[in-house]
């Protein structure tokens, strides 16, 4: 997310743009634009492609001149943070390489906790394997019950949004494409 946020703000002052400038251009508050480039706060790729039209760049320029190539991530290197929407809290478990089309998550919600206070549908595909609780998926209007074990698989351009039904957290591997970080 570093490299993301060094991104934006080298862009950003590149075109001469102010954060007011910026702000005006997306939609975005500066307040929230500031603590992107700061890298103190999360970002939606929603948000995020909003500022590459903004910038006239295509969103993969964030994350094409990342020279890092960690194939190994330990444990200790895992950090829980949250995406902008959701209300979910999740953990990067892939390395970071250049050309990687996968995002492999670890995700907890909380007892009785949905993923979202809305229904997402965006471009690529979404994978999850429920290893601790039951997750309640609906996709395309039909809800699926989810248990420790079980898992699905669907094209993310479906409207679809989970929850933890019940009073215990649940613990969820998720796969995904495009890659977020």
């Amino acid at each position: 997310m570093e490299e993301v946020s060094e991104k934006i703000r080298e862009l950003r002052t590149e075109k001469k743009l102010t954060l007011k400038g910026l702000s005006e251009k997306t939609g975005l508050s500066v307040s929230f634009l500031s603590q992107v480039e700061r890298g103190s706060s999360s970002i939606a790729i929603t948000s995020l492609k909003k500022i590459s039209d903004a910038l006239e760049v295509q969103i993969t320029d964030f994350f094409e001149n990342v020279s890092n190539r960690n194939f190994h991530v330990k444990q200790s290197e895992h950090h829980t943070f949250r995406i902008e929407g959701s209300l979910a809290e999740y953990t990067r478990l892939g390395g970071n390489f250049t050309g990687r089309s996968l995002e492999p998550l670890l995700v907890s919600l909380a007892p009785g906790q949905p993923s979202s206070d809305k229904v997402f549908n965006h471009p690529g595909e979404e994978f999850y394997y429920v290893i601790e609780g039951v997750v309640l998926f609906t996709v395309e209007e039909k809800e699926y019950l989810v248990k420790a074990g079980d898992s699905i698989h669907f094209p993310s351009d479906i409207p679809h949004q989970w929850e933890n039904p019940l009073n215990t957290e649940a613990k969820v591997l998720c796969v995904l494409t495009p890659v977020l970080f």
